[in-house]
């Protein structure tokens, strides 16, 4: 009797467990396709790490080309980073690129921000006023009107001059198509040189919207020595959906460069290199 009772008692747990597994594993397989992004910020982000030398940089390039228009009164944000460096201590980073954003005219804006460390975290950096036009209470975003399919190098190197104590970097976007360049703004940091570029979009609509495509190209650095340097790869990094991120964002490459894809299978997983075309 007692023999029989184990028996069915362990033949009843072994049932449980394993259905407890088969339930793990999928709970683990589920995808964000749809729905909003659940990070802290409300978008879904993800990245293109270049692979450099570890050496102090000065100047940093990306051309940026958005090939899809958002359909949906949403942000996107794709943009060029830096981390800001003084010895060997983080000075925090800046961002410079285009948006689209709803409260602009035409949704077309540029973004040229970042942030800077304090002894409870991080700060708004401060910097020069834009020449271009934009509310009062956002410095760092501005009106500017970008065009599909028009290439955009986004550029961002020290400029000439700053205040006392201070370095300032500059950021500038020039469109390819027509040869105009425009002065963004300058941000104040204590940082003295560049690393860890990368180039991202940022999206803040909902997982299943339609689909936004942009190509990135024309990777270049200038190291403090004066080299020029071009990342012969990209390491591929998305938002992991624990964090908020959508599973249906991925990259790949054509004959021009690396393209960024919103809602769209992923084909290409976390961690891997990607060749950039032509480098």
């Amino acid at each position: 009797m007692t023999k029989s009772w184990w028996s069915g008692a362990y033949g009843s747990d072994h049932l449980i467990r394993r259905s407890l597994s088969r339930a793990s594993a999928a709970w683990a397989a589920r995808q964000r396709v749809s729905g909003e992004p659940r990070s802290a910020n409300g978008a879904s982000s993800f990245h293109l790490i270049w692979d450099l030398p570890e050496v102090p940089l000065l100047q940093l390039e990306a051309t940026l080309e958005v090939v899809t228009v958002p359909a949906v009164k949403r942000l996107y944000f794709w943009a060029l980073q830096a981390s800001f460096a003084a010895g060997p201590r983080l000075q925090g980073g800046a961002h410079l690129g285009l948006q689209w954003n709803p409260r602009y005219p035409g949704s077309t804006a540029v973004n040229f921000g970042g942030y800077g460390p304090t002894p409870r975290g991080t700060r708004v950096l401060q910097g020069s006023t834009s020449e271009l036009p934009g509310p009062r209470r956002d410095p760092n975003t501005r009106e500017f009107t970008w065009q599909l399919g028009h290439r955009y190098r986004l550029s961002i190197f020290p400029a000439p001059s700053a205040p006392e104590g201070i370095r300032a970097w500059r950021g500038v976007v020039e469109d390819r198509e027509e040869g105009r360049q425009q002065l963004v703004r300058d941000l104040y940091t204590r940082g003295e040189y560049l690393h860890t570029p990368m180039v991202w979009t940022e999206s803040f609509a909902r997982c299943e919207h339609p689909t936004v495509v942009v190509r990135w190209s024309g990777l270049r650095a200038v190291s403090a020595a004066g080299e020029e340097l071009r990342p012969q790869h990209v390491r591929v990094n998305y938002q992991p959906r624990a964090e908020g991120g959508c599973d249906n964002t991925t990259v790949s490459a054509d004959e021009l460069g690396i393209l960024q894809v919103t809602a769209e299978q992923r084909e290409v997983p976390q961690g891997a290199w990607l060749r950039v075309p032509g480098a």
